[in-house]
């Protein structure tokens, strides 16, 4: 059995949509990371995002622990054209879309941007790729709101707007094993 040990990375502070920019994580809440690191196991794997907020906060809880590779493949949604632009703009400009991206999450995608399905599938190739090469153990998993949510949805089988009802909180931790063949969901955004 293998145990996903998924954190949000820490707080950006942005109030605008970050996707695929590359913003930093405020970190400086170094009683927060010391809880974190000592609720997860020492005997782990760690694995980000290779977007800077996420690989940031992946090194604060790599100590004596195996940092592999950043992975892009971890990354945020990519939001395309709304990138970097307030949440009450895309409502302004795209209002139809911007509400059936949300409400009905699934095959419909931002200008220039991805879907919630090529987004869990993208994130899937990961997690299947790791829990292939290794069946047992621990992996810590730095990464964003959506592919956390996105692996939420996988392991209870529901469809992705039933999933955005969670909260994933900055440097919370959401739990979940793989048996080899079933996903079963622990706690979510537990904040240590």
């Amino acid at each position: 059995m293998i145990t996903w040990h998924w954190i949000r990375h820490g707080p950006t502070h942005e109030k605008n949509f970050v996707g695929w920019r590359d913003v930093p994580a405020d970190l400086s809440d170094t009683a927060q990371i010391a809880r974190l690191n000592a609720h997860l196991p020492d005997q782990a794997l760690v694995i980000a995002s290779d977007l800077i907020r996420a690989s940031a906060t992946a090194d604060t809880v790599s100590k004596g622990r195996t940092r592999l590779p950043d992975q892009p493949d971890l990354r945020e949604f990519h939001f395309g054209d709304w990138d970097g632009r307030h949440f009450s703009e895309i409502a302004e400009t795209h209002p139809e879309l911007s509400r059936a991206y949300w409400e009905k999450p699934g095959d419909i995608a931002p200008p220039g941007g991805e879907t919630w399905n090529q987004s869990a599938a993208r994130v899937a190739r990961v997690v299947d790729d790791l829990n292939t090469r290794h069946s047992s153990g621990h992996i810590i998993a730095v990464a964003h709101f959506g592919v956390i949510l996105t692996q939420v949805q996988r392991a209870l089988g529901v469809q992705a707007a039933e999933v955005l009802r969670h909260k994933i909180d900055p440097l919370s931790v959401t739990d979940m094993q793989f048996d080899g063949q079933r996903w079963h969901l622990g706690r979510i955004n537990h904040l240590p």
